[in-house]
């Protein structure tokens, strides 16, 4: 298992995940208009990047 790759899934998953609750609190304050792509996007994006470590995770060593 590469654990440097690994590593980087994790901040990129969590990068994500700030970006969404940036984009969510934005929205609950009434500072951005509703864009439906931009929460779905981020929310695959978090879904596929989470497959992937699951597999990497789960994968023989």
């Amino acid at each position: 298992m590469n654990y440097t790759y690994l590593r980087r899934l994790y901040a990129r998953r969590a990068e994500l995940e700030a970006k969404l609750e940036l984009y969510d609190a934005r929205y609950c304050f009434g500072e951005e208009e509703v864009d439906d792509g931009t929460e779905n996007e981020l929310k695959q994006r978090i879904e596929e990047i989470s497959e992937e470590i699951a597999a990497l995770e789960h994968s023989p060593r």
